[in-house]
């Protein structure tokens, strides 16, 4: 797919300036600045992330009202539920809210909905578990900010509910009180029964609700996962009774895992989550997640965020789309390296299911696809595909086709789908508009999920590709390369390589750095392994091994001393002991 490149540039003056201040590279400098950080001040804290710098939990609202409940509930000897989500990070989130509160001398018990009998959210299956358990406090992790009918049913029982969620909560326009969030039983409490309007927000009438939107107006924290809000909680715990062995980085690896599997931005606070997370999980201090880099076949000692979410992940998130995932919750927990390896090996078959079905999926929507046309919105539906990997295929999709993708699994009367977006389109504020064709929803900018009538899905369909024609120009629809700099070839060196790691940990928000070079002249290209393109690049007298993995389908448009622009990450290849500089390309074109 061809895409538009765009390079950032800075005032030179200033990038010498912060060269020598900071002593890194002019190159490394403007990847820097790029990323928002202007200052001496603001580069060392970036660079040099630390557990001391994670901000006051307490300057989240809610969370010493929260806190004041777990008092009362120690006092009181009640048991407790912990209603987790079926994904990594609602899963990451559930084992760290359990084990703090067990830390505490809490009677803990946990829910987590199984995705084809329950669906998503704190809805009455868990309502109805913490009933049957006698339970006085249930508290969500990851789900719960629009479970407004919930809420209030747990009210009427006694029971009171502690939200920590992330998602996007309900906004208090006027138009909201059609939200299908909001049943009957609630609208009419809005005023002051079953919904609270703080700030722009519409919100459950829980006894305590931390979530990184909320708070005051003079401190807004980086975007948390659920696990991150999870992890919050117990800093403020452990900060309360801190005689009481609670130690809250133990749980940094779990924060870690939740924030990159739920494609949170790696920056402020979570870039301190992610970097001592994953030293923790190279350490292999849990037993859980040393299976699974086991069975993942990670026998690195340097674990990089993109390689998580490429083994660790897929295979905790199997359970919850196939499986049920409530397993998952003791694997994070338990201290038996037997137990670990049992389940880990269980859920590594499951993810060989789960990749099988994806695929058959996957093929079966691009002919669906390929028969109905490509529109700016891509709605797809069918009775064969498996509602727990919709999500997958969608993704896949979206990123193929560069258009907001909605992939829809029906059963009898009801429609369950997957939404995911390209960046220029939210998604989330998408499906607000088409409110009077659905019966729930809710998510992110990028990733929501939602139900609906059958019936209703080519009136869904029509109105979404209004709203995204509306929203979006043609040139929304061509992907764009933001290159950090320009550079010549004789510019990379292994210093450079060496600096550009301190960038790590790389994810959403804090992307591998691109680098651009115009005027190349190619060399010995040829195609190696099964689908990747090897070359060697030289601009005036300097040459470099450059490498494009899964990019052999280029490799007739390469002639002898063809020219090109490129675009790539520099890299250090090692093989037999030996260490060679080499590109990892992104992109080429011929040069003009």
């Amino acid at each position: 797919m061809n895409s538009q490149w765009f390079i950032n540039r800075t005032n030179q003056e200033y990038i010498n300036y912060l060269s020598k201040v900071t002593s890194l590279s002019p190159v490394v400098v403007q990847i820097l600045i790029n990323r928002g950080l202007k200052s001496p001040n603001e580069i060392s804290d970036f660079l040099n992330p630390r557990f001391s710098n994670l901000s006051d939990p307490f300057e989240l609202i809610g969370l010493e009202t929260a806190v004041e409940r777990i008092r009362e509930s120690l006092k009181s000897s009640e048991r407790v539920l912990v209603h987790g989500d079926y994904d990594a990070d609602g899963l990451s989130a559930t084992a760290i809210m359990v084990h703090v509160l067990k830390k505490l001398g809490l009677d803990v018990h946990y829910f987590i909905p199984n995705r084809a009998a329950h669906g998503y959210g704190f809805n009455l299956a868990g309502l109805q578990r913490a009933k049957e358990l006698g339970a006085k406090l249930i508290i969500t992790v990851d789900c719960g900010i629009t479970s407004f009918e919930t809420v209030a049913l747990s009210k009427k029982e006694g029971i009171d509910v502690i939200i920590t969620d992330h998602h996007e909560p309900v906004r208090s326009q006027s138009s909201v009180i059609s939200h299908p969030s909001i049943s009957p039983l609630t609208k009419g409490g809005i005023e002051g029964g079953s919904g609270v309007k703080y700030q722009e927000f519409l919100l459950p009438e829980a006894v305590a609700i931390i979530h990184p939107k909320l708070s005051t107006h003079d401190f807004r924290p980086t975007t948390l996962s659920g696990a991150g809000v999870a992890f919050k909680f117990a800093q403020a715990l452990d900060q309360t009774y801190n005689d009481s062995c609670i130690t809250s980085n133990v749980f940094l690896d779990l924060a870690a895992i939740g924030t990159i599997a739920d494609v949170i931005p790696i920056t402020g606070e979570n870039r301190i989550l992610v970097k001592e997370g994953i030293r923790l999980i190279e350490n292999g201090v849990r037993p859980g997640l040393k299976a699974l880099k086991w069975v993942s076949g990670i026998d690195a000692k340097e674990v990089k965020s993109g390689m998580l979410s490429f083994t660790i992940i897929p295979r905790i998130n199997a359970a919850g789309r196939i499986s049920d995932a409530n397993s998952i919750v003791k694997l994070l927990l338990t201290d038996s390296d037997d137990e670990a390896v049992e389940i880990s090996s269980w859920l590594d078959k499951l993810n060989s299911e789960r990749q099988q079905i994806e695929e058959k999926i996957y093929q079966e929507a691009l002919l669906k696809l390929n028969s109905k046309g490509v529109r700016s919105a891509i709605v797809l539906s069918s009775e064969r595909w498996h509602p727990g990997i919709i999500g997958i295929v969608a993704s896949k999709i979206a990123e193929a086709f560069y258009r907001p993708t909605f992939v829809i699994s029906l059963d009898g009367n009801s429609a369950r789908g997957s939404a995911r977006s390209i960046p220029s389109f939210d998604i989330y504020r998408g499906l607000t508009g088409c409110m009077e064709f659905l019966t729930d929803f809710g998510g992110h900018k990028q990733a929501a999920g939602f139900r609906l009538n059958p019936e209703d899905i080519t009136s869904f369909e029509e109105k979404i590709n209004i709203i995204v024609n509306e929203t979006l120009t043609e040139n929304n629809f061509i992907p764009s390369l933001e290159i950090d700099a320009d550079v010549n070839l004789s510019h990379i060196n292994f210093k450079l390589v060496n600096e550009l790691k301190m960038l790590e940990p790389l994810g959403f928000g804090n992307s591998a750095p691109l680098l651009g070079s115009k005027g190349l002249e190619v060399f010995s290209p040829r195609v190696v392994g099964s689908n990747h393109l090897k070359m060697k690049l030289r601009q005036r007298s300097y040459s470099i091994d450059a490498i494009g993995f899964d990019m052999a389908v280029l490799f007739d448009g390469l002639g002898a001393s063809t020219m090109i622009d490129a675009v790539f990450t520099p890299s250090i290849n090692e093989w037999e002991k030996a260490k060679r500089l080499q590109l990892n390309l992104k992109a080429f074109r011929p040069s003009l």
